[in-house]
């Protein structure tokens, strides 16, 4: 019996790709409209190399671009590209379809609601709360309360006890693998892989469960839990 379900937030409540993708073209054209000579998608990618390079939640990665092509700071041409980020990046910030509506009616099944996350926890909790969702989870576990990435056992552990279930009566929901699943494999967790929010192919995701939209959730618990 599912007594609790964990979700990732990126790429699996919320398109953090896009996202992402948006906020970079704005911080880049705010850069090019205060001295940045640099062919636009040149600059880009240089910024995604640099994320693929740090993690998606590096904090520098402007003040690194900028270093890496004037060989030091130009600070009216980072606080350009800081602000058009931000605006961008809160602008583009949006639940997948069906999102709000499945947390809902899974809470209201009598399941206790998680998340866990890689991100440090300010940027999570700005997220949930931006999306106005923030009320809805019991538990939130993000990088900072652990020290460590997925598929490492201590954050489900942490997460599992702070809920107060054993992780055989949990389902983790996530769009990595690599991480999400494989890290809940291992301690016996179910598992949905949110094939709607990847943004790879993925041939053997692994999980117990692979889901093209998240309202899919509904009808496995139903199943998982025996609800008429």
């Amino acid at each position: 019996m599912i007594k609790a379900i964990i979700f990732d937030i990126d790429n699996t409540l919320l398109d953090f790709m896009t996202m992402k993708s948006n906020a970079i073209n704005a911080a880049v054209d705010g850069m090019i409209k205060n001295g940045l000579d640099m062919d636009k998608k040149v600059a880009v990618d240089k910024i995604f190399e640099i994320y693929n390079s740090k993690g998606y939640e590096h904090q520098e990665v402007l003040n690194e671009f900028i270093v890496s092509h004037l060989g030091g700071i130009d600070y009216k041409m980072l606080a350009a590209g800081i602000v058009e980020y931000k605006i961008a990046k809160e602008a583009s910030l949006s639940l997948y379809p069906g999102v709000k509506d499945t947390l809902i009616n899974l809470s209201n099944f009598g399941l206790k609601i998680g998340v866990l996350s890689d991100a440090p926890s300010r940027e999570a909790w700005i997220r949930l709360y931006i999306l106005k969702i923030h009320k809805i989870f019991d538990e939130v576990v993000t990088f900072n309360d652990t020290g460590f990435h997925k598929p490492a056992k201590e954050p489900f552990i942490e997460i599992t006890e702070r809920l107060d279930v054993l992780p055989k009566d949990c389902l983790m929901v996530g769009d990595w693998p690599e991480r999400d699943i494989k890290g809940a494999n291992q301690l016996g967790m179910k598992t949905a892989y949110a094939k709607y929010g990847s943004t790879e192919f993925v041939d053997n995701s692994g999980a117990d469960y692979d889901l093209d939209t998240i309202h899919e959730l509904i009808e496995i618990i139903k199943t998982e839990n025996n609800i008429l």
